[in-house]
């Protein structure tokens, strides 16, 4: 049986914290408390939770600062505000900083769960995203400096024979290099390994196209 998803609420007002989580936990989701968003940016546990629902007007840190902070320390984890009094220019800045949702209360509870089932699914999204990228670095890191020249080559759709006159090596030893990248990056095509220069971000340095054209006339 899978775990319940692990939500984060924060409201000052402790009638409507307690409502909500009420309403979330008799949904099968663990709820965490908090009272205000202070209290949630010291919790151990932040990155366990998979949606947080704040409360827009609090003391000291507010539901848009909070989601300032969640940018930098947990981008990963999506948001839903909540607001007694809602105007435009706030709820315009909390989705530009990609809130999942901006509702006013008193909630409705189908809207409220409508928006936590789509806050946790970009959530889970987010951290696949992440997981996936991060194994791609550290596949990319065993890669010798002359493995990652050719990888970056290849990934612009050059040939072997091309990419030997751009790095002055024979076709024969290209081979073998891409041979060795396809092996460490775990590419079981080559559509898969430009997929991954593309996620990578990686370009070529000093291409020459000349060489390139040049290798194709002869």
């Amino acid at each position: 049986m899978p775990e319940p998803e692990k939500i984060a609420v924060i409201d000052d007002d402790r009638s409507t914290l307690r409502a909500l989580v009420r309403l979330l936990a008799t949904n099968g989701r663990e709820v965490f408390p908090f009272s205000s968003a202070k209290e949630f940016v010291t919790f151990a546990e932040t990155q366990t939770v998979l949606c947080v629902i704040s409360d827009l007007w609090m003391p000291e840190i507010s539901g848009l600062e909070l989601q300032r902070l969640m940018v930098e320390r947990m981008p990963d984890t999506a948001m839903i505000i909540l607001t007694a009094h809602a105007d435009v220019p706030s709820s315009v800045r909390a989705l530009k900083l990609g809130a999942i949702d901006f509702l006013e209360k008193p909630v409705r509870r189908n809207q409220l769960l409508d928006a936590v089932t789509r806050a946790t699914s970009r959530t889970r999204d987010n951290r696949e995203k992440i997981a996936v990228l991060t194994e791609l670095e550290r596949r990319y890191g065993e890669l010798t400096p002359r493995e990652r020249e050719v990888f970056g080559l290849l990934a612009t759709g050059l040939l072997n024979k091309q990419v030997g006159a751009q790095l002055g090596a024979a076709e024969k030893t290209i081979k073998q290099h891409r041979g060795v990248v396809m092996h460490k990056m775990q590419a079981d095509s080559f559509a898969d390994l430009v997929l991954m220069a593309a996620l990578l971000g990686i370009r070529p340095v000093n291409l020459d196209v000349s060489k390139a054209k040049g290798v194709l006339r002869t």
